[in-house]
């Protein structure tokens, strides 16, 4: 039997810091979709479920006789998002989520080619249709050189842990490259009460010159 691909074994390096870590990103392809505004909206709400449509009919297309050509089993990689600010957001002296800018994305298998990637968004519209499937795109990037950790706790009080990673970056010989940033969920705020939740922080840097 093929060994099941599970991102937290197969790629914890990625998702599953231990400490403070520098980390080169390889490349990776995604289900990409952007926006605007208050991640506590019904338009984000319409983002995440058009990813998550499109992550669950790739693993379960064995069983609709759709697979792509060298599928394995695998476990769904978490959602992840890159933020960043409108021009006016960055402006104010307090953060106005309204004002976010956000990529949301779930990272797909290697064996997930573009073409199969546009059967699967296609198929996807025909049976949960979703009107954020119209703005989805499948991309493949490489982040290089970053900084990241596990942030343990509510999303309101990750500045604190950016911090921190920015002193160690400071003590280490690398500097961080622009203030957006790539947050992974591996908690559900459903489920898991907010000082438990789990999220890797994330952020490009550069050795200092």
């Amino acid at each position: 039997m093929e060994k099941k691909l599970d991102y937290k074994k197969d790629f914890k390096e990625f998702y599953l810091p231990k400490t403070i870590e520098i980390v080169d990103i390889p490349k990776m392809s995604f289900f990409v979709i952007d926006g605007t505004g208050n991640p506590n909206g019904e338009e984000f709400s319409e983002v995440v479920g058009a990813l998550y449509s499109l992550a669950y009919a790739v693993k379960m297309s064995p069983k609709k006789g759709t697979e792509p050509a060298g599928y394995v089993e695998y476990t769904v990689f978490p959602l992840e998002g890159v933020w960043d600010l409108t021009d006016l957001g960055r402006t104010m002296a307090e953060l106005d989520k309204n004002q976010l800018v956000y990529n949301m994305m779930i990272r797909q298998p290697d064996f997930v080619t573009p073409s199969y990637a546009k059967q699967i968004i296609e198929q996807v519209k025909k049976n949960k249709p979703n009107p954020k499937l119209d703005s989805v795109r499948f991309e493949t990037v490489a982040e290089g050189l970053c900084a990241q950790m596990m942030h343990i706790g509510p999303y309101d009080d990750e500045p604190a842990s950016f911090a921190k990673m920015e002193t160690f970056c400071q003590h280490n010989g690398y500097q961080r490259l622009e203030k957006i940033h790539r947050e992974i969920y591996l908690s559900d705020p459903r489920k898991v009460e907010p000082q438990k939740m789990r999220t890797v922080l994330r952020f490009k840097v550069q050795k200092k010159k």
